[in-house]
């Protein structure tokens, strides 16, 4: 199975096989999940490390905060970031956009992808 169809079937999972209480996610534990993506990523506006900042990534395309050298794959990708592409992105960095520069493996439970995307909803306004 290619690691698009994968990615897209990890969407749908999460979409369809979580009760309303998981898919809403748990911010509190989406804080502890997102010390797995603090290696590479800030909260803070113009913070650029290894990754770029994540502050205001829901609604933002790929490819474009300012002062990040993204890979020609994000930039080409233009997906608009929301809890459903996040979570693909998440799942399988590397199958949902082939050729980005992200070296995390991504996370596989489903109810930490969830409460990740609870903190950073709130976390990155």
């Amino acid at each position: 199975m290619s690691r698009v169809l994968l990615s897209a079937l990890a969407v749908l999972t999460l979409s369809l096989g979580m009760t309303s209480a998981q898919a809403a996610g748990n911010p509190e534990e989406g804080k502890k999940a997102f010390a797995k993506c603090r290696a590479c990523h800030q909260l803070e506006a113009g913070k650029n490390t290894v990754g770029p900042s994540l502050k205001g990534v829901f609604g933002r395309k790929s490819g474009t905060v300012e002062g990040f050298k993204y890979s020609d794959a994000m930039k080409a990708k233009a997906v608009t970031w929301d809890e459903a592409t996040i979570a693909a992105y998440i799942t399988d960095p590397k199958g949902y956009i082939p050729g980005n520069k992200m070296v995390f493996p991504g996370i596989k439970k489903e109810s930490e992808i969830a409460d990740l995307i609870a903190y950073l909803k709130d976390a990155t306004k």
